[in-house]
């Protein structure tokens, strides 16, 4: 698995990904007005995806250039990390001409983010540097670090290879970047799970485990496209366990913290670090599994280990 991770960093060349701190409204605006306003005056298409206070600040103070901007509540957009880079990063920069140079203000880590979440949010940070090697793109991200934990700035000098320090425009270049070590170090192994439903599967009963979770999904509370999104959920990853993962595995699905959470374990070995972050081909067979649920989920988290690959998904009730 470090192999394949480390294969998939390499020199950014046309990418530039700076981490961008501030400690106050008046210090993110400073980093952020002038980064939006650059862009569109020459020419570069831009868009801020930050959460909601944020996003009413930068709206505000644009005033009517707020028009020519895509902007998104991250809350919203980027409730599951690793739904950034497809969902919200590659979608707007593949939505522009071949070549054209993109501006992008990605916020996926704010204060709130819960502990489950965040690994998640760290290995996506270090992967935008993988999904965007050699494109013509600049993805700024802000960090507050007036109420950030002291491990989550330090994690943005490791997924960052420039830094903005509070109260200036220099970038600066990261002493600490090691984005393949963040994916690794935060590959880690997903807490015990409580008493759950499980249901042990193979390609004969793929049907079958997708009731199973629709039915126990119902019962704790799912309704409406929450419980279709489940079923979708359920239906992609056992058949990835079936027809990548060793031809069987174990479902499980158990009530937590307001979600129901479902989770497909088998003995497969995913090696590709973006596995389920990029955008596939209209023309390709397969490979769509992790990424739909990606798209789908409220917080996806994976664990990828020698004897095998375990998914957990989670669903607000």
């Amino acid at each position: 698995m470090t192999a394949a991770v480390t294969e998939a960093f390499g020199p950014l060349d046309a990418f530039a990904h700076p981490a961008l701190f501030y400690r106050d409204e008046q210090e993110y605006l400073d980093g952020t007005l002038p980064f939006v306003r650059d862009g569109l005056e020459a020419g570069e298409p831009v868009a801020v995806a930050v959460p909601d206070k944020n996003l009413d600040l930068i709206r505000d103070a644009l005033g009517d250039a707020a028009g020519s901007v895509r902007l998104l509540d991250m809350r919203e957009a980027g409730r599951n990390p690793g739904r950034i880079i497809p969902g919200v990063l590659l979608a707007f920069a593949d939505a522009q001409p071949a070549g054209r140079r993109v501006r992008i203000i990605g916020e996926p880590v704010w204060a709130g983010r819960s502990a489950t979440e965040y690994p998640a949010c760290a290995q996506h940070e270090a992967l935008i540097n993988a999904a965007f090697r050699g494109r013509p793109a600049t993805i700024m991200c802000p960090y507050d670090v007036a109420r950030l934990p002291e491990h989550m700035v330090a994690d943005a000098y490791a997924t960052h290879p420039a830094v903005i320090q509070p109260g200036t425009r220099a970038e600066e270049a990261s002493a600490a970047y090691a984005p393949e070590d963040v994916v690794l170090r935060y590959n880690e192994a997903l807490p015990p799970v409580p008493e759950a439903l499980t249901f042990a599967f193979e390609s004969d009963s793929l049907s079958h485990a997708r009731h199973v979770a629709v039915g126990e999904g119902a019962r704790l509370g799912l309704v409406g496209v929450k419980l279709d999104d489940l079923a979708l959920a359920t239906a992609e990853l056992t058949t990835n366990s079936v027809v990548h993962g060793g031809g069987s595995g174990v479902l499980r699905v158990w009530s937590e913290d307001g979600y129901v959470v479902c989770e497909v374990r088998d003995d497969g070995r995913l090696g590709d670090a973006l596995a389920g972050r990029r955008p596939v081909p209209r023309d390709q067979r397969g490979g769509r599994g992790i990424l739909l649920v990606n798209l789908i989920a409220d917080l996806v988290r994976v664990h990828r280990g020698d004897d095998g690959t375990t998914v957990r998904c989670w669903f607000a009730r």
